[in-house]
């Protein structure tokens, strides 16, 4: 019986001692992230710490904030020596580190390697093989593995690396096509974010969290634009023909029966504009020999649409579509299509494979602009009057429109096409004079869609 009461009396004295602890442990959190949210670090961190200390499971917002304290003191010593910000950026590492360890579900590897690779490239700390592999590291978990700047400065050290004879050029032009495509991947989810809102936002009120949401999927979009733009400059002269030729004509005896290997010459070479050289042909040749696939298909469709033969063009643009799954060439395939009957007025046909190649793509901000233009160009042949011929313009505009939201890369020149139509339809007078704002016009001919006119 003594023995009994003795280990009830323990239990619940540990019961106890872990309440206690746990209301500690959120009080302390509580204090450390409100004074940590108004950027009041120095108050904040006792607390953070204490609680990093001990109980670190209680919450990844302490890691959180904590690493807010350690980077905004390292900003603050950015003109102090090496060895003071190296510091720095060991506490963060160890930092990210335990948190991984305390939250590994929201603390993968891509971000986690990634984030210290950039960290330490950013303060010059450790040489370019070192911060390459740390990069490489997070680049296994390439799926967690977003940070459009971490991804440029993964891509960054390795041209540097090759220019120093520590690389292989054909390791650049891997890595290249492998960033480009992921960079896609994760622009097409942002534009379908941007995309699904933009569309609500036209028939009604954004919600507060919805209108956050748009403003940061439309800032990310442009980042990523950005980057895919540097990767291109970067590249620079290692990827123009006159580079691509020689390397690919040296290698071509000893690889011709290597469908890996004669698919990526084929396609660098096709990227690059190298399609009249007879090296090209040699290749495309040889990989439909090997592997009739997409590319091959597009290729003859190519060679068919420069003799003239449009029909058999376009079969070979559509095999192409159905043997490849990437839904960006796919795009790529319709957007091609399209642009083929666009050459010869047949809009509703040109518009129709647009639409496809948003399917597929839906940053595909050429697409809505190709549409755009060739509404406006419509305008005097589907209205019935006046009103209704300038009323097409504004159909025009919410297409440009479109394409400024989706593609950040074409904004500048979208919201030029989208100002020149906008500029072409009814004033606000002539709005007035007929009554018909806020009202619904019905567009006929090809275009076959409604336009709401602007509320005065």
């Amino acid at each position: 019986m003594k023995l009994l009461l003795r280990s009830i009396a323990v239990a619940s004295f540990t019961v106890a001692g872990a309440f206690a602890q746990s209301e500690e442990c959120k009080s302390n959190a509580s204090l450390g992230i409100e004074s940590a949210k108004v950027k009041n670090y120095a108050e904040a961190l006792p607390y953070l710490n204490k609680v990093r200390k001990d109980c670190p499971g209680y919450t990844q917002a302490t890691f959180q904030y904590i690493e807010k304290a350690y980077r905004a003191d390292l900003k603050a010593k950015k003109s102090a020596p090496l060895a003071d910000k190296q510091k720095i950026v060991n506490d963060i590492v160890t930092l990210l580190k335990e948190r991984q360890q305390y939250f590994p579900a929201k603390t993968k590897n891509g971000y986690l390697y990634s984030s210290i690779a950039q960290l330490q490239y950013d303060n010059k700390i450790g040489t370019k093989e070192e911060l390459f592999n740390t990069f490489e590291r997070a680049y296994q978990d390439k799926a967690n593995f977003t940070s459009p700047k971490g991804l440029y400065t993964y891509f960054n050290l390795l041209v540097d690396l090759q220019a120093e004879g520590k690389k292989d050029i054909q390791d650049v032009f891997n890595l290249y096509d492998e960033l480009t495509e992921k960079i896609e991947v994760e622009e097409n989810k942002t534009a379908k974010k941007i995309a699904t809102l933009s569309e609500k936002e036209e028939t009604q009120q954004l919600l507060s969290k919805e209108k956050k949401q748009l403003k940061y999927a439309e800032a990310k979009a442009k980042v990523f634009g950005q980057v895919t733009n540097s990767l291109d400059k970067k590249l620079g002269e290692l990827a123009d023909c006159k580079n691509l030729i020689p390397l690919f004509t040296g290698q071509f005896d000893a690889n011709q029966s290597d469908i890996v290997w004669v698919k990526s010459a084929a396609k660098r070479m096709y990227k690059k504009g190298c399609t009249e050289e007879p090296l090209f042909q040699k290749l495309v040749e040889k990989q439909h020999q090997l592997e009739p696939s997409a590319a091959t298909a597009k290729y003859l469709g190519k060679l068919a649409e420069q003799r003239g033969d449009i029909v058999t063009a376009r079969n070979y643009y559509l095999e192409s579509s159905d043997l490849d799954g990437n839904p960006n060439t796919k795009a790529r395939v319709y957007a091609e299509i399209a642009a083929g009957y666009k050459k010869q007025g047949s809009y509703s046909q040109a518009r129709k494979y647009y639409r496809k190649a948003l399917e597929y793509k839906p940053s595909y901000g050429n697409a809505y602009i190709q549409i755009a233009n060739m509404i406006g160009k419509s305008a005097n042949s589907c209205g019935t009057d006046a009103f209704s011929k300038q009323s097409v313009y504004w159909l025009a505009a919410k297409y440009a429109r479109k394409a400024a939201r989706v593609s950040p890369g074409l904004a500048s020149y979208a919201k030029k096409v989208e100002a020149s139509f906008m500029g072409r339809a009814p004033s606000k007078t002539e709005i007035f004079q007929k009554g018909m704002q806020g009202k619904t016009i019905q567009i006929g001919c090809w275009i076959g869609e409604s336009v709401k006119v602007p509320s005065l």
